[in-house]
């Protein structure tokens, strides 16, 4: 008992952080490489490239009365209240280090100072995209105002982020999310008035805003002790969503696979298979993109935010373009069905050989491409564009065939 008590004494939780903190960049840093590899770079070049054309033509026709100021108040206010503190907390620390509750004030400073800063790059990014926006519509405003509002937006991050960790000690989760809520909306609201200049009003707001972050201090000093479940789970959750994201490019020892039931859907995507050995992995690589917490939700995002693209660009080339990128993003993706099961031994007890195997990846591989082909064609219809729905399923179904009997034979071989 007196070593145990002389090990916490002598407990210096700012070097534990120290030791925490370089462990987790070093892993982030190794899957960082995969995630940032060549074709992801200049796919994503190409997008800011695209986007940045456009967005500079949409400025040059801005309506008289464009909502600016509601739009840029809602973007800020959301990233302002959006305000996680990462810990970097895991699941055997709620045994090891609640011992050594009263000594960790340093270690929660820095996890505090370590959050601000990783989510500082988002602000700065934002604020740049929308700096073109703010002025063509305030051509007569001087450079200052765009800065002072920056400067409330950071202020505005930092209160929420002290707020967001003091409302961590509540065990309430309908509590929290109220909070969450109405600190949202008044960053928006102030945020609103900042940019309209209405600087009355945003004073008005913030000491609403004031009032509520003093009542989040007042309240959390009347709960007892840290909340460390809360903190490991919503810190292994956001560390899992990298983990899965990571996933699709290299393969992560450490991803905890999730998995849904969706009855009905494993019934649709099953049903015309025929009950044979040699259809075995094209039955488990369906259910696998059904069930999978990853992949069925990443295949219907790109084909949304694909759509919304082909949708939005004026230009016919460039829309077509879009579709064979977004083809290329979600087969690159689905590649990582191929290895999901590797650690599932009994894979090999099936009577079957690997290139049965090769051959169901490719052939759900062209389904899911052919599908996405025809879906981004049908957005040529809803706009009237029957030359770019030729060009788009054509060209679709053309890169589709090219690209997996090319790389992704290459890459299984």
């Amino acid at each position: 008992m007196y070593s145990l008590q002389r090990k916490i004494a002598m407990f210096d939780s700012h070097a534990f952080y120290k030791k925490r903190l370089s462990a987790h960049m070093k892993e982030l840093g190794r899957y960082l490489r995969y995630i940032l590899n060549g074709h992801m770079v200049i796919v994503i070049f190409f997008l800011i490239s695209t986007l940045a054309v456009y967005y500079q033509q949409v400025l040059t026709k801005l309506p008289e009365y464009f909502p600016t100021a509601l739009i840029i108040g809602i973007l800020f206010g959301l990233i302002a209240s959006y305000s996680p503190v990462r810990t970097l907390l895991k699941e055997p620390d709620l045994v090891f280090l609640i011992v050594a509750e009263d000594k960790m004030d340093a270690y929660f400073r820095n996890s505090l100072i370590y959050s601000f800063v990783i989510q500082l790059y988002a602000i700065l990014l934002l604020a740049a995209a929308l700096g073109p926006l703010y002025f063509a519509t305030y051509p007569d405003r001087s450079g200052n105002m765009y800065l002072l509002s920056i400067l409330v937006l950071l202020i505005i991050k930092i209160a929420n982020l002290f707020a967001n960790w003091w409302m961590l000690k509540v065990r309430d989760k309908n509590i929290r999310q109220l909070d969450m809520l109405v600190r949202t909306l008044l960053s928006m609201v102030i945020l609103y008035f900042v940019i309209r200049g209405d600087l009355l009003f945003a004073g008005i707001t913030t000491v609403i805003f004031v009032l509520l972050f003093l009542y989040d201090y007042t309240f959390s000093k009347k709960q007892h002790g840290i909340n460390w479940d809360l903190l490991i789970e919503k810190d292994q959750h956001r560390l899992q969503a990298f983990y899965r994201f990571a996933n699709m490019f290299a393969d992560v020892p450490h991803l905890k696979v999730r998995v849904k039931k969706r009855q009905w859907l494993v019934n649709l995507v099953t049903k015309g298979i025929p009950f044979k050995n040699s259809n075995s992995y094209d039955y488990l690589f369906r259910i696998t993109f059904v069930r999978s917490g990853e992949y069925l939700g990443m295949y219907f995002r790109l084909i949304v935010i694909g759509g919304i693209f082909i949708y939005l660009i004026p230009n016919i080339w460039i829309k077509v373009i879009f579709s064979i990128l977004f083809i290329y993003l979600s087969t690159f993706q689905m590649m990582a069905l191929y290895h999901h099961h590797r650690t599932n031994i009994w894979l090999d007890l099936y009577p079957l050989e690997s290139k049965e195997r090769k051959q169901s990846i490719i052939k759900i591989l062209y389904q899911l491409s052919f599908i996405q082909s025809v879906l981004f064609a049908l957005v040529f219809i809803v706009i009237q564009d029957y030359l770019g729905f030729l060009l788009a399923l054509t060209g679709g179904i053309l890169f589709s065939v090219v690209f997996i009997n090319g790389y992704v034979k290459a890459k299984l071989a």
